[in-house]
């Protein structure tokens, strides 16, 4: 079992008890470790929140000694604009303007900017100037959700 697998196990466990869900988990760096772990919950997480799920996630992480040296723990939210890498992730943003770069063509182009129609196990469904394109995740590059400010300087979720 990865060092990932381990820390998804254990923090999945941790943070379900919190009523929040492990949304995203990233072990990285060859020297110092970097883990970078993404939590949410429907309504979102606050940032006293994320302050406290820090320090729980930093005592689990202590406890266990996964990594011989020292390590970084990077504890968000997923965000208004947020990489999509999981396919509950493109799920979860049905509906919702994305951006997406693929590795090869896809109706003629490699970047895909438009609204994310359906996603299941396989890839995705983008409408990019009314045409609708099937994008296998082993395809995409890199996805990501849009989030646009209005004139008047407030948030709004383009919807296409």
């Amino acid at each position: 079992m990865s060092i990932e697998e381990r820390l998804g196990d254990l923090f999945e466990q941790h943070l379900s008890g919190q009523g929040l869900e492990l949304d995203y988990l990233q072990v990285a760096g060859r020297g110092p470790r970097i883990v970078r772990v993404i939590v949410d919950r429907e309504g979102g997480v606050g940032v006293d929140q994320l302050a406290a799920v820090s320090r729980s996630l930093s005592r689990q992480l202590d406890r266990l000694d996964p990594f011989e040296g020292s390590y970084s723990l990077e504890v968000s939210s997923p965000g208004l604009e947020r990489a999509l890498h999981l396919p509950r992730h493109f799920h979860k943003s049905i509906g919702r303007d994305v951006t997406i770069k693929t590795n090869v063509e896809v109706a003629g182009s490699r970047h895909h900017r438009g609204v994310l129609e359906a996603a299941d196990s396989d890839g995705c469904s983008v409408r990019v100037d009314g045409e609708s394109r099937m994008i296998g995740y082993g395809q995409i590059r890199s996805a990501r959700t849009r989030f646009e400010w209005n004139r008047q300087g407030r948030a709004t979720r383009k919807s296409g």
